[in-house]
């Protein structure tokens, strides 16, 4: 029987976000607002391009199909017969074409609706109203030009120094 050690540890649930597109933005939500559901305290560390989900505008969150061969791409309307083709069978240089991103958003835009799952803003703020702590990496704003005024409220700053000396030492994700 395996046992669960008896400290204030095992409550906490630590994820540092650092990528910057709709698609990554999507599973560190999940997983903290999850988390909090299960009455843990969590914390994301939002550093370098993760700090692209924090801006007030998220319209420029973009998915990319271009070096994401796990990806798949299928249609998220039509009949089931073409619903089931995965279009990642063409190359990335068809995905490098201009418009493919937007092409390719708007499709995750079409899949999440028809899944029933929220905007991305919608599901980030469902995360701070359940108290899951936001923490932008001091160093990566300052380094990659980013202001307060860009970011949404309810933010912590702090550098990685800071963050690792109260993150849990156990369940931490780095996504």
């Amino acid at each position: 029987m395996l046992e669960t050690p008896d400290n204030s540890e095992t409550a906490k649930l630590s994820l540092i976000q650092s990528k910057g597109t709709l698609d990554w933005a999507y599973p560190p939500m999940i997983l903290a607002s999850t988390a909090a559901a299960m009455d843990k305290e969590v914390e994301i560390f939002f550093t370098f391009y993760g700090i692209e989900c924090l801006r007030k505008d998220t319209s420029r969150l973009r998915v990319s199909p271009v070096g994401n061969p796990a990806m798949p791409l299928k249609l998220p309307f039509g009949p089931k017969w073409l619903q089931n083709v995965n279009w990642r069978v063409l190359p990335d240089i068809v995905w490098s074409l201009p418009g493919m991103t937007g092409l390719s958003t708007r499709l995750f835009h079409k899949t999440l609706a028809r899944h029933n799952q929220l905007p991305f803003d919608e599901l980030r703020a469902i995360c701070l109203d359940m108290g899951v702590k936001f923490t932008v990496c001091q160093m990566s704003m300052e380094l990659l030009g980013y202001t307060r005024d860009d970011l949404i409220e309810g933010l912590d700053y702090a550098g990685a120094a800071t963050y690792f000396a109260r993150s849990p030492s156990q369940q931490s994700l780095f996504i």
